[in-house]
């Protein structure tokens, strides 16, 4: 696993085009190069996102926020400790210990969120999904709630019919999918109103889409359901029990050698591209600045969809852009099966995404929320 102490790193920067577009253009992991870039929709930037690298694992991480930043901020300085914790505490990485992983860091935002309430009682309806990969001796691990995705771009075929397909790697928690509602109305037979088709989508009691995820604790937890704060919410009466939860699905895989490279993102790229045509465009495309051409593709595809075009959405301030496309992060990591030899020897390295577009800050220091001994 990685070592527990690491350092950010810059080679970051804002793209010269799009403002509230924030881009690593490529570096290097142990199995090979990297590229990662983020756009921010809201007011406040909710996506968060991160790449540990080490000469034996690297650590991927989408963080995708609702109702606010908090949890994904929080999911950002916390989760890979519990990792590295009971990685260490087992003798190495295993599903188990992902799975305690996501259980501590669940426990640890509620703890947060009782501490915070009678400041803060809003804090009780922030959440994040979260999506998480680590490569460690030549295993895949991929765990998730919610609906960011890892997809797999695998080679197929030969001499110069090369091309790629896609495999998805992880589960979408959305009750968009009929098999979801069905697992939530079977887990709540007694609740009619479990799920509503609501504004247009499908959301449980009315109000959230994703049927996993870290915080939302006043869809988990009873008590924080009986404050009038909530009773904004049209279907949302006092549980009775949760209706979310927090536990991952988690895949494993063997890294093979017609593996070539990674997407992990947030539901605000899939909800413009497909699966295939995103593996196809890194596939089709230089390495360097790969994830930026996906965050554009993506942006492009929501402007066609207003009958608009990319550049007159770039010139949309924050908060009101969201009318047009979430915040959307991408990780792309291509897979050298060799390892990358320009990576041997160099240290632990973190890059972040920044807590604000405008600001570009990555300090620690500026997370909002005070970390929890």
């Amino acid at each position: 696993m990685l070592q527990r102490f690491f350092r950010p790193l810059g080679l970051c920067c804002a793209d010269v085009g799009d403002p509230l577009l924030w881009h690593v253009d490529l570096k290097s992991h142990v199995r090979g190069d990297f590229s990662l870039a983020v756009v921010q929709a809201n007011s406040r930037l909710e996506d968060q996102a991160q790449v540990l690298t080490s000469p034996s694992a690297t650590y991927i991480g989408v963080y995708d926020g609702h109702g606010g930043p908090d949890t994904s901020l929080f999911l950002n300085y916390h989760i890979f400790n519990h990792l590295q914790k009971y990685a260490m505490e087992q003798g190495g990485l295993s599903i188990d210990v992902i799975r305690k992983a996501f259980e501590a860091a669940e426990q640890e935002f509620f703890q947060l969120v009782k501490r915070s309430w009678l400041t803060r009682p809003q804090i009780a309806a922030v959440g994040s999904c979260c999506l998480v990969g680590v490569i460690s001796d030549g295993v895949l691990y991929v765990a998730n709630l919610g609906d960011s995705r890892a997809v797999l771009g695998r080679g197929v075929g030969d001499g110069r019919r090369k091309d790629v397909v896609a495999e998805r790697l992880s589960t979408d928690h959305n009750v968009a999918v009929e098999e979801v509602r069905k697992e939530v109305k079977a887990l709540h037979p007694d609740d009619s109103h479990i799920v509503v088709y609501t504004r247009g989508v499908w959301r449980i009691k009315g109000i959230i889409q994703v049927s996993r995820s870290i915080g939302d604790v006043y869809l988990k937890k009873p008590e924080f359901s009986r404050d009038p704060l909530f009773q904004q919410f049209g279907s949302l009466v006092p549980l009775k029990r949760p209706v979310m939860s927090a536990e991952p699905s988690i895949q494993t895989r063997k890294i093979k050698p017609h593996d070539l490279f990674l997407i992990f993102a947030s539901d605000g790229l899939w909800e413009q591209l497909s699966d295939e045509e995103a593996v196809q465009i890194v596939f089709k495309n230089p390495r360097v600045g790969i994830a930026k051409r996906l965050v554009r593709a993506a942006l492009t595809e929501a402007a066609k969809r207003r009958e608009m075009r990319y550049k007159d959405i770039k010139k949309i301030e924050k908060g009101v852009r969201r009318h047009f496309h979430d915040d959307i992060t991408v990780i792309v990591v291509y897979l050298d099966h060799q390892g990358s030899s320009k990576f041997r020897g160099t240290p632990v390295d973190c890059t972040r995404t920044p807590i604000d577009i405008f600001s570009h800050n990555t300090d620690e220091q500026e997370y909002p929320l005070s970390p929890i001994s």
